[in-house]
């Protein structure tokens, strides 16, 4: 460990680490350059906006046999989210990325060696790679940009800088190709001649003459390693809920609450949990990942759509607490529509509930990928999956906060698989696919879980039953009325008392139901 003055403030910073070449100091945020000759100063590190990550400075933890601290952190964007890259040490000294996206957690170290990898702009999401004599199923290809930093870190970064990245999995394995130093790479956010054809097959084909090619690129790094959870990695010193949801969101306490820019409603979510919130009054889109909210794009005012559950209802599942943060529906090919409901928890992350006309369904994202290669099953551990459509989702009305940019007329490619009452879903596009697995839920569970802040009854067999007893009733007393009306007599006494001996009853079992549930 080697000891330095900060030259802009004077307090003590520390190289944890002899891998370390940068440090952020903990006062006044100059980040430090650390040579074999000096130290120096290369201005403010933009500090990183405090999200619901219970990873910190000093966290604990083991992997594969050995201990390992959270020394550093680098926070990054892209266009369609943001993510946090985790500093470690191991007790030997040797150190790893924690990679950290929407509560699913990485641990890779670099590697030396590989050839005939891919060009960047080559890599196409769902096809499959033979890297280090393994094959990988690309996952993401991103272009992003440094936003903030921590600690220390094994080389110089800073605002701006950025880097070119894919990556790549085979079940829990995952792997890294890191091209920011490679020279010719265009940014994926920038336009490129790049025509984009999903095929029936799930592949994308790519003409682009000006991309560079595996022979005139210098090598990326190679990071290997794989998918973990924070109790597999056995990790200590976390952050608490109480500081999580103290400070969550704030830039120096900067962000309190937000009032939409465009048309002054207040939105109800979680600030630091996501970067991107859509109005739910007027549906313009914001940035919430700096100090001031910045308008992304502005959408017509639009009626508010009716959906069973509403933006912050709050429900106990499992024995944790969620809530709900954003809603958007969707709809396929055919027009059949359905609601997805994002629900989070500081503890265990984000969860997904989806109602379509028939039934619920509870689901998440994987973080141990199924075996696939494009055909019409898939593998994960034991069990094999079916292979049930191909179709595409749009989605048509978004509202809350997410932990991607999500807006009206999104579009991706979904493929469907089954095993029982268990599905799959492999959900593609042009640079990124994400599996997610569900399983059914009753609408009495959600009744249960949600009490109260139910809006409206799930529409089914029950609704349909007591319309058309009702209708049958009325019928009756219409058909009998003429006769009774033209013969007066005790004859329509026994009528009545008939359809009360069936109505009442009814109505009253229905009541007791409700109240059970």
């Amino acid at each position: 460990m080697q000891t330095v003055s900060c030259p802009s403030c004077g307090a003590s910073v520390q190289f944890r680490s002899h891998a370390s070449v940068l440090a952020v100091c903990e006062y006044c945020k100059t980040t430090i350059l650390k040579d074999e000759k000096s130290i120096r100063n290369l201005g403010k590190m933009s500090e990183v906006l405090e999200d619901y990550s219970p990873l910190q400075i000093g966290t604990s933890g083991e992997f594969g046999g050995q201990s390992f601290n959270v020394i550093g952190r680098i926070q990054l964007r892209y266009s369609a989210g943001m993510w946090n890259e985790w500093f470690v040490m191991f007790d030997d000294g040797t150190t790893a990325w924690l990679g950290d996206s929407s509560g699913l957690y990485t641990l890779t170290k670099e590697r030396t060696g590989g050839t005939h990898l891919p060009a960047f702009h080559d890599i196409v999401p769902a096809r499959s790679y033979a890297i280090g004599g393994k094959n990988f199923v690309a996952a993401e290809v991103r272009s992003a940009e440094c936003i903030g930093g921590q600690g220390e870190l094994p080389f110089q970064v800073g605002k701006g800088w950025k880097i070119h990245v894919a990556d790549f999995r085979s079940g829990a394995n995952f792997l890294t190709l890191d091209y920011s130093d490679v020279d010719g790479i265009v940014d994926l956010d920038q336009p490129i001649s790049v025509t984009d054809d999903l095929s029936s097959e799930g592949k994308r084909h790519t003409a682009n003459p000006s991309a560079p090619s595996a022979s005139n690129e210098s090598a990326p790094k190679i990071y290997t390693g794989q998918a973990v959870t924070l109790d597999k990695l056995k990790c200590q010193l976390l952050r608490d809920g109480d500081t999580i949801k103290e400070g969550a969101g704030k830039f120096r306490g900067k962000i309190d609450r937000l009032d939409c820019p465009s048309c002054g409603s207040n939105i109800n979510y979680l600030p630091g949990l996501t970067a991107h919130v859509v109005c739910p009054s007027c549906h313009t889109q914001l940035d919430t990942s700096s100090p001031t909210a910045a308008v992304l794009a502005a959408s017509d005012r639009l009626a508010q759509m009716h959906t069973t559950l509403e933006l912050g209802a709050k429900a106990t599942i499992a024995g944790m607490p969620y809530q709900l943060i954003g809603l958007l529906k969707r709809c396929d090919d055919e027009n059949t529509m359905w609601t997805e409901y994002l629900l989070y928890c500081p503890r265990t992350g984000f969860l997904w509930l989806v109602e379509t006309d028939q039934a619920w369904a509870r689901s998440q994202v994987l973080h141990e990928w199924p075996a696939w290669s494009l055909g019409d099953t898939a593998t994960l551990g034991a069990h094999t999956f079916t292979k049930l459509y191909d179709y595409t989702a749009k989605v048509v009305f978004a509202a809350g906060a997410f932990n991607w940019r999500v807006s009206a007329g999104d579009v991706v490619n979904v493929t469907e698989f089954e095993n029982g009452p268990i599905k799959l879903a492999a959900e593609i596009t042009a640079h990124e696919i994400t599996w997610s697995q569900s399983s059914p839920v009753g609408s009495d569970q959600i009744r249960a879980w949600f009490g109260e802040q139910i809006q409206a009854d799930k529409p089914g067999a029950d609704a349909d039953l007591e319309t058309l007893s009702n209708k049958f009733i009325f019928w009756i007393l219409a058909i009998n009325a003429i006769p009774l009306f033209l013969s007066p007599g005790r004859t329509w006494f026994g009528v009545a008392a008939a359809v009360a001996a069936i109505y009442f009853p009814a109505k009253f079992l229905r009541r007791l139901s409700e109240n059970a549930v």
